[in-house]
C-alpha cells in the first residue's frame, strides 16, 4: 500500500508500532530523504538503528525502535521557515521548548531546527518527532 506521502507513511508505521510496543519496524518505501530522516532519529536517540535491505521486489529499511518516540508525523504541507519563524513552529509541533525535535530541509541538508537556528538558516519544515 503506497500512498502519495512515503515519509508519513513511514513515520506514522513508527509510531503505530511503538504505540503497539514493537521491537522492529519494516517500512516498504525507501528514499534518500526517509534514509536522511532515520539518521536524524537515531543521532537524537529516538530509535536505535536501521538498515537499507536489498530484495529482488524492491528495497525496504528495516527499523529496531527502542521505545523513546511518543509522537512523530511529517509536516504537511511544508511550510517555508525563517530564522523568526522557528518558535511559533516549536509551540505548535512540540510540546514544550527544548523538548523535542522538528526536523529542516535547508541549502544546507536536512537538520534539525535546533542546528539551524545555530547556524542562521531557514528552510522548509519535513518532520516532527518527541
Amino acid at each position: 500500500m503506497s500512498l502519495n506521502d512515503p515519509l508519513a507513511n513511514a513515520l506514522s508505521h513508527i509510531k503505530n508500532c511503538e504505540i503497539a510496543a514493537k521491537k522492529k519496524v519494516t517500512i516498504r518505501d525507501s528514499s534518500k530523504l526517509i534514509k536522511e530522516v532515520l539518521t536524524i532519529l537515531k543521532n537524537k536517540g529516538f530509535i536505535e538503528g536501521f538498515k537499507e535491505i536489498i530484495a529482488s521486489k524492491g528495497n525496504y529499511i528495516e527499523v529496531d525502535l527502542k521505545g523513546a518516540i511518543n509522537n512523530c508525523g511529517a509536516i504537511k504541507p511544508r511550510f517555508s521557515v525563517t530564522l523568526d519563524n522557528y518558535e511559533k513552529f516549536e509551540k505548535r509541533y512540540l510540546p514544550a521548548k527544548d523538548f523535542g525535535i522538528i526536523i529542516v530541509s535547508t541549502n544546507k541538508g536536512i537538520i534539525t531546527h535546533s542546528e539551524a537556528l545555530e547556524k542562521n538558516l531557514g528552510g522548509r519544515l519535513i518532520a516532527y518527532c518527541y
